[in-house]
């Protein structure tokens, strides 16, 4: 007999294909008159392009997006929104300028349209996490859910095949905690397991063949499943770990959430054993958190925190950081285990489920 559950969809227009840039204008004309267009200073001259098709529809360009929504980042674009009287948003790139977006919106309400060039999927979620002072803080609001959001794979075929996998990793790590959410329900299990199954067939394609373009398509679709299970549930502690570590040492999201990935895995496999059996399928493993460490390994994403700037002597800090307002999580929080498991991690161990 089927246990109940609760279903939460989310009211997001979404545009997906090959080419579908060519509808931003009339996609942004459905929100607004007066857009301003974000991006991060590395997509400044996409951002800039972007704003040159959308002609009088577009007020200005905002490029200082950055990683973790940085809250005087945000002040310095609201600035802008006032000065030039935008009544909506559009934001080009991956989770940093999708994050701003969110934050512009979530204090004025501004209706935002986003083009994600990454496999980030924050853009389906109603999910907004800021840092200010060292700490990041989450928050979950109807305000942060963007309300069309349009996929161009296009965009994503010149994705660095070493940035396409580290952010296909971090899409990979929405569906698995979806798996064993607390609000876990068999529609987001569905697509976190076709998510799931479509990033781990797509990414080794992309790292041998960068301009694969049914790899490509395979692994957006994936992303976009991804994304829409990390903002119908809830997320465990994998999530509340990259959030601590990322806020607290600057590390860059992605190959955070890809390093840590197999090890909260593992962490979790005992409480969670038909959510790993079904993450082992879809990755084609033998078990979960060995088959995400060696997916990883495969697609020669880094395995190690120390590789992109965390200092061991931050370990202690972080595991209490861990433990501060924790996210639910399918298995009892244990400091000392939690410790050996950011310690695993830092090294770059393969994952253990003994801890």
């Amino acid at each position: 007999m089927g246990e109940s559950f609760v279903y939460n969809g989310h009211p997001a227009r979404v545009i997906f294909g090959f080419g579908t840039l060519s509808k931003v204008a009339e996609e942004t004309r459905r929100l607004g008159r007066r857009a301003l267009v974000l991006s991060t200073p590395q997509q400044a001259d996409s951002a800039r392009a972007l704003a040159a098709t959308l002609g009088d529809l577009c007020v200005g360009v905002f490029t200082e997006a950055t990683m973790h929504t940085p809250v005087d980042v945000t002040e310095r674009a609201l600035e802008t929104v006032r000065k030039l009287e935008a009544d909506c948003t559009v934001a080009l790139g991956g989770g940093s300028t999708t994050g701003l977006g969110k934050a512009i919106a979530l204090r004025t309400d501004l209706p935002q349209l986003v083009i994600p060039t990454t496999y980030a999927g924050s853009e389906m979620t109603p999910i907004l996490g800021e840092t200010e002072r060292g700490a990041k803080k989450t928050v979950r609001t109807p305000k942060a859910l963007p309300e069309t959001v349009v996929y161009d794979v296009d965009l994503t075929m010149s994705l660095p095949a070493s940035l396409s996998a580290t952010s296909g990793l971090n899409a990979i790590a929405h569906s698995v905690e979806a798996l064993y959410a607390e609000e876990a329900n068999p529609v987001v299990s569905l697509m976190a397991c076709e998510g799931i199954e479509a990033l781990a067939k797509a990414l080794p394609r992309i790292v041998e063949k960068p301009g694969d373009r049914d790899a490509r398509w395979q692994a957006l679709y994936g992303a976009w499943l991804s994304g829409i299970c990390l903002g119908a549930v809830g997320m465990g502690l994998h999530h509340k770990l990259c959030h601590t570590l990322g806020g607290a040492f600057d590390l860059p999201h992605a190959e955070t959430h890809s390093i840590v990935l197999p090890h909260a895995a593992a962490y979790n496999a005992r409480a969670t054993q038909p959510a790993m059996a079904r993450i082992a399928a879809a990755l084609g493993a033998d078990e979960a958190p060995m088959g995400l460490y060696d997916l990883a390994g495969r697609i020669g994403v880094k395995r190690a925190l120390r590789d992109i700037g965390m200092p061991e002597a931050g370990i202690p800090r972080a595991a209490e950081m861990a433990l501060a307002n924790p996210y639910w999580n399918p298995r009892p929080l244990d400091k000392q285990a939690i410790e050996r498991l950011i310690e695993r991690a830092w090294s770059g161990a393969p994952p253990d489920p003994t801890i």
